[in-house]
């Protein structure tokens, strides 16, 4: 499977993302699930999420928390984050979730649909010490039908649009964006010009629609 973005910035990613929800819940006192909902709705989850520098290495969690709030309320926040040296269950699970988003390529908004941020924190204390393998395994259980999903899928999904979105920017037919979607073509069989359009009304490489 394609992860998300170059791995050379997934482990800042995780701390990043891990001192967000640290920051907000600790010294901002927000609700996690509203807060996480607006990293969400202003789109900053979407570009974390496909590695724009910018956010996954060029900001601190607590950084990336006031641009939340910023994109979200037009306000400026200037709480000052508190030394903490124990790692938080809100810690652990945006460390862990940005590790899983990365490397299975699903957006967090997809993610939070069938997981939400909160069930991610409840499996700190089963989870908090295991090898992050075992947080992959329960999260792939979760999303079994998100991942069962074709490469084009989830590419759509991540660009935000539907098959006859995509099918206008493309000028591939619905019909043939739901057969390579479903399976009942093999995308990896299309003509060089048909991988082409999509990739570039998806914004990707040509290669990371090819199923493995």
């Amino acid at each position: 499977m394609t992860t998300a973005y170059d791995e050379l910035y997934i482990g800042r990613a995780r701390v990043t993302l891990g001192n967000m929800l640290h920051f907000a819940v600790y010294d901002l006192k927000k609700d996690i699930s509203t807060f996480y909902q607006s990293f969400i709705d202003t789109e900053l989850a979407k570009r974390f999420g496909k590695g724009e520098p910018k956010l996954t290495v060029g900001m601190s969690g607590a950084e990336l928390a006031y641009e939340v709030i910023f994109k979200a309320t037009g306000q400026y926040c200037d709480i000052k984050p508190t030394p903490c040296y124990d790692k938080t269950p809100e810690y652990w699970a945006g460390w862990a979730l940005a590790y899983y988003e990365w490397n299975r390529n699903i957006p967090f908004e997809q993610i939070n649909k069938t997981v939400p941020i909160t069930d991610i924190i409840d499996l700190y204390h089963p989870l908090h010490e295991a090898d992050i393998t075992k947080f992959i395994d329960v999260m792939d259980a979760r999303l079994k039908d998100v991942i069962r999903k074709s490469q084009l899928a989830r590419l759509r999904l991540y660009a935000g649009l539907t098959q006859k979105m995509l099918a206008e920017r493309s000028e591939v037919s619905v019909r043939m964006i739901e057969h390579y979607e479903q399976g009942r073509k093999d995308i990896n069989q299309a003509s060089a010009e048909t991988i082409y359009k999509l990739s570039k009304a998806l914004g990707c490489e040509m290669e990371e629609l090819i199923e493995k």
